[in-house]
């Protein structure tokens, strides 16, 4: 028996064990010394030593650099640009609406009517309306990983529906070297003060973006104080005490940087190679070759040729082309990974960041949208519908009533009776839309789902849309129009049932349908 025999049965247990029963490899102590090897200092991991910080220290630290390269790179990098452009698009479309769910109709809808009014007027800048501002909030998001947003109260004499605004800031406009103790022994923290049992009581706001050259003037002192009751922090936390947010590019900024750089180099170097058509060898410099000019300062002469020209040589004279080298075959296939791994980093289809859908087919952009849009319906109703519109439509409610403007009878006493709403993501575009639609009135008929359901995720309200068909029917009805089916109705051999008789025109209601319905 040779050596590496015994010691196999010294470790496996043999003959020579002592009879007790052996606990599996994976429970014993080498197990867990396998599970924890990314803890040990053995030779390939000797030099793997990040420090142990708290990730608002890091944020603290690195944060305005971060920003400012982020920033500068969805300007200056067009697959930054465009990343950012489908994150929103995605994100917020042409808005998560809300659907009132007061169990009055008639109070639903004048809920309704009084908030669709109020949105134009939503934006303190007067430059788009509540959904657009939801898009802002988006974009913020992926370029500075969080935004905020100022519900500012307005006097009755400046002529608004409802006399509340929104106004958005950005990051760099609540600074993140502002860590002290407040004079009312508060802590603040990257510009956020926090009470003795950690909650957000203010926000300390500079006046002006300290990189807006535009705007000057000397104001003492620098920040201002803001409630928190009136500022809406929009941000994903990704760690478990997270007090400010991190880029939504972060993790892919510097590849597309250094992509970017490659790119230009590359360009730069087949613009260099092609400015040189050929090269001139000759055994009497001081003879001219036709079309050749005169010596620069530098002592070089090019010559240029016209179309037909043919050129007689002397002996000893040679002309050589330039060659330029190719990028080569794997210059594609380079970017290709390169740019994969940079989807994978934000988050987002390749499709979306690069617009090259040439390797893909209908059950490859169906699988990765589905996976994309999961982790956007996760930022819609955890983030932008919790951090902003939720508290956005409750303020509204209670300014509004206060203002006169709505006559909810019963909202003191129970407010929260009134606030009940639904937030209604925008609808998805279908990738095969007739097999999609036959999928979900197969659901219906089946009652796997209801039809509130199924139009809430084309993002509109079930009730408007009844309303619009009331209206289509009757006008239709009015005018003598016939169309080949109605509203609630579907084709083929699962049509819906015509109407049966009412029971006064001589038919039970527990008839069968006849042959003609």
């Amino acid at each position: 028996m040779g050596l590496f025999d015994r010691f196999r049965r010294r470790e496996t247990g043999g003959p020579a064990s002592s009879g007790l029963t052996r606990l599996p490899r994976s429970h014993g102590p080498s197990g867990l010394r396998a599970r924890l090897e990314g803890a040990m200092a053995r030779r390939r991991l000797r030099g793997w030593n990040p420090p142990l910080e708290n990730i608002n220290a890091l944020v603290a630290s690195g944060g305005p650099r971060l920003l400012a390269r982020a920033r500068e790179l969805v300007v200056t990098n067009g697959y930054a640009a465009n990343a950012c452009e489908a994150f929103a698009s995605n994100m917020v479309g042409d808005g998560i609406k809300p659907s009132s769910l007061i169990e009055d109709a008639a109070v639903r809808d004048r809920v309704q009517r009084r908030w669709l009014a109020w949105t134009d007027e939503a934006d303190a800048d007067g430059l788009t309306d509540f959904y657009g501002l939801q898009a802002m909030v988006a974009r913020e998001m992926f370029v500075a990983g969080e935004c905020f947003v100022r519900m500012r109260l307005r006097r009755s004499e400046d002529g608004l529906l409802v006399p509340l605004q929104l106004q958005l800031l950005q990051s760099e406009m609540l600074p993140f070297e502002k860590t002290e103790t407040a004079a009312n022994a508060n802590r603040i923290r990257c510009g956020i003060e926090f009470d003795a049992i950690g909650r957000r009581v203010a926000y300390h706001f500079r006046r002006r973006h300290p990189g807006d050259s535009t705007d000057r003037g000397d104001v003492i002192p620098e920040t201002v104080r803001v409630p928190a009751g009136d500022v809406l922090h929009i941000y994903r936390p990704i760690d478990a005490g997270q007090i400010r947010g991190l880029p939504h590019v972060a993790p892919a900024m510097v590849r597309l940087f250094l992509l970017d750089q490659y790119d230009d180099a590359e360009l730069d170097r087949k613009k260099t190679a092609a400015m040189f058509a050929g090269f001139i060898t000759k055994t009497a410099p001081e003879e001219a070759l036709i079309g050749e000019a005169e010596a620069d300062l530098d002592g070089a002469a090019l010559a240029s040729l016209e179309p037909g020209t043919m050129q007689v040589l002397l002996p000893g004279e040679d002309v050589k082309f330039s060659s330029p080298a190719d990028v080569g075959g794997g210059y594609e296939a380079f970017q290709y990974r390169t740019l994969l791994a940079v989807s994978a980093s934000l988050g987002l289809p390749y499709h979306l960041v690069t617009g090259d859908v040439r390797q893909a087919n209908y059950s490859s952009l169906r699988a990765e949208l589905v996976e994309f849009r999961r982790r956007v319906q996760q930022l819609q109703h955890g983030v932008l519908a919790h951090q902003l519109c939720r508290p956005i439509w409750a303020r509204w409610m209670e300014t509004a009533v206060l203002a006169g403007v709505l006559d909810l009878p019963g909202y003191p006493a129970a407010p929260g009776r009134f606030r009940a709403v639904q937030w209604i993501p925008p609808r998805w575009d279908w990738v095969d839309p007739l097999k999609d639609i036959q999928a979900q009135v197969l659901a219906m008929e089946a009652g796997i789902t209801s039809r509130r359901k199924v139009v809430e995720a084309t993002g509109y309200d079930v009730e408007e849309v009844d309303r619009e068909n009331v209206t289509d029917a009757r006008r239709a009805a009015d005018l003598g129009l016939s169309y080949r089916t109605g509203p609630g109705e579907t084709q083929g051999a699962r049509a819906t049932p015509a109407t049966r008789p009412e029971v006064g025109d001589g038919a039970s209601a527990t008839d069968p349908p006849t042959e003609q319905e």
